[in-house]
């Protein structure tokens, strides 16, 4: 092109680029070609552009091929990063810095509770994310929805009807009291209890869980609970509810750790000052519910911060069928189901177990293709929350199949003819969880046990190892949990009970001790004494489990063998192998 003097001027953009602009006639000249039609005009811009290397080098050839062709083609440079593209590119970095930084921090406060508006941000790590119920936001459940608990919901309603009637109590110089403690096993129905009151009250509710004042950062738990008692007192009267208050309310000194400056210990010193500290909380009630009250501070369970301890424990017969009457009423029910009957085969099955029951029992009749859950729905399912899941795909070689129906027969053997064992339902030999068999009692509801009642326990524990080795002459490791069992309680009617004449009415259980215990509470040679004698109670329950099982061993190989050939037995087969129970007779 320089050759031909087709080029007028030659421009370098940024060092980078350089554009070619050529004459009228060698533009016209270049548009004739197909490849070229669509370049500019002359006047219009450039006509050609391509990247250079070096800018020196370019200019060295440029001034060379100028001088060999006797061309004069100025060259031109020009910068077009000036403006706000200069600026941006400058600062993209720091955008970037600072975008990934507000991002983090915003991430940050989120997960420790900080919210909007000055809440959120680094603002809100202090901020309690209590949940809030009043008139626009209210529960649906209310006292009528908690069956049974009836002590308790005297002791609760009477704080909810202070509050709505305070005259009532004023009047005789009553005072409110500050604080009241829900405490019991898991299941038993304390936070529903609580979210009845907060049906019920008609002032502000708040509820938050222990577990949100702890961080891994210092002093949050501190400021996340002066922040707490502040929204209470503004919404005063109201009610304030912090579930598994164990979480922050543990006693000082038992953390496991070795720092007396524990941020857990700081948010308990916090929580201890609001409720009953220098300042009045007035108008401010605090309930709290947990299952491991005896790891509590002292100082949180005095009065004047807890005024009353409300124990929410397993539920009675009667109140098991109340449970059942509110779980029940969702299901589709065959007719004539006796509702006692059900609360009679659950002893021990807290609220949270009967509502499994119930739920459980319509999963099977469902798998089983019923219109209706009857009896036996409701039956199973209490096996398989109690034993676990059948496992009939289970392989078993006929010897082991043979053992285990003897050990299991030796179990109910012994029960049957034992005055204090519990009463026998059925036996089996249907493998369930990790056993492959079991025998299933109803044991008596009763709030103390005698030496004696230990004592046949202990036999009918012990029945099956016991038939192993009087009919095959050995023993297999399926009684782990039968010794298990036997052991500790043999254990505990020497080392607690004082059911031990050696020992004497002497009790080595703390009931406050620390989670982390560094000495026994009796020399070496008491520990010797419990042991032998732990050893001797367990020989003679198993010489009474001994002595049954020979006396009775036709009736114990009928009723092995009907296990083999039915896999199931009720107490109804017993009878009819061995007579009449002793319990029964009595």
């Amino acid at each position: 092109m320089l050759a031909a003097g087709s080029v007028t001027k030659i421009v370098v953009v940024n060092h980078e680029t350089a554009e070619v602009f050529l004459s009228n006639e060698a533009t016209e000249k270049y548009k004739t070609q197909e490849r070229f039609r669509n370049i500019p005009a002359a006047g219009n811009g450039a006509q050609f552009r391509f990247t250079i290397g070096s800018v020196d080098l370019f200019a060295e050839q440029v001034a060379a091929a100028n001088a060999e062709f006797s061309q004069d083609v100025p060259l031109d440079f020009r910068n077009d990063k000036n403006g706000i593209g200069t600026m941006l590119l400058n600062f993209l970095p720091w955008l970037v810095l600072i975008g990934f930084w507000f991002f983090m921090m915003r991430g940050m406060s989120g997960a420790m509770g900080g919210g909007g508006g000055l809440g959120g941000g680094m603002m809100g790590v202090g901020r309690a994310k209590a949940q809030v119920f009043d008139k626009e936001k209210q529960t649906k459940i209310t006292f009528k929805d908690v069956a049974g608990l009836e002590e308790a919901k005297v002791e609760i309603m009477e704080i909810v009807d202070f509050l709505k009637k305070p005259d009532k109590y004023k009047e005789l110089g009553g005072k409110i009291p500050k604080g009241a403690l829900l405490v019991g096993p898991p299941g038993t129905g304390k936070t529903l209890l609580a979210k009845a009151v907060a049906g019920e009250a008609e002032v502000p509710f708040l509820s938050i869980s222990g577990s949100d004042f702890v961080e891994m950062f210092v002093g949050v738990g501190a400021s996340r609970v002066r922040d707490l008692f502040r929204q209470a007192k503004e919404k005063a009267p109201c009610i304030l509810f912090i579930d598994e208050i164990d979480a922050i309310g543990r006693a000082r000194g038992r953390q496991g750790g070795m720092s007396s400056n524990d941020e857990r210990e700081n948010t308990l010193n916090q929580l201890l000052t609001e409720m009953d500290g220098f300042g009045t909380n007035a108008g401010v009630i605090l309930l709290a519910a947990t299952n491991r009250a005896d790891i509590l501070d002292k100082a949180l369970m005095r009065p004047g911060r807890f005024d009353r301890q409300i124990e929410i424990g397993l539920p009675e017969l009667k109140e098991r069928e109340q449970i059942f009457e509110v779980h029940l009423k969702p299901l589709k029910l065959a007719d004539g189901l006796d509702r006692e009957f059900l609360a009679r085969q659950t002893p021990g099955f807290s609220g949270a177990d009967i509502a499994n029951v119930c739920n459980e029992a319509a999963l099977i009749a469902a798998r089983g293709g019923k219109s209706a859950v009857d009896k036996e729905d409701f039956l199973a399912a209490i096996d398989r929350i109690v034993g676990g899941l059948e496992r009939r795909s289970l392989v078993m070689s006929a010897e082991e199949r043979r053992l285990t129906a003897f050990h299991e027969a030796g179990h109910a053997t012994v029960s049957w003819f034992l005055r204090h064992a519990d009463p026998l339902i059925k036996v089996t030999i249907i493998p369930r969880g990790r056993a492959l068999g079991a025998s299933w009692y109803l044991p008596d509801e009763r709030h103390n046990t005698t030496r004696e009642q230990f004592m046949d326990k202990i036999s009918s524990l012990l029945g099956g190892r016991v038939a192993e080795e009087v009919f095959f002459g050995t023993s297999e490791t399926g009684a782990l949990n039968d010794l298990e069992r036997a052991t500790k309680m043999a254990y505990a009617m020497v080392a607690y009970f004082g059911m031990s004449e050696k020992i004497g009415n002497m009790s080595y259980f703390d009931s406050g001790a620390a989670d982390v215990s560094f000495t026994k509470p009796f020399s070496e040679k008491t520990a010797q004494d419990i042991d032998s004698e732990t050893k001797r109670l367990l020989g003679l329950a198993e010489e009474a489990a001994r002595r049954v099982i020979t006396d009775h061993k036709e009736g114990l190989t009928t009723l092995a063998e009907r296990l083999l050939e039915r896999e199931t037995v009720f107490a109804e087969d017993l009878e009819d192998i061995f007579g009449k129970n002793m319990r029964k007779e009595a």
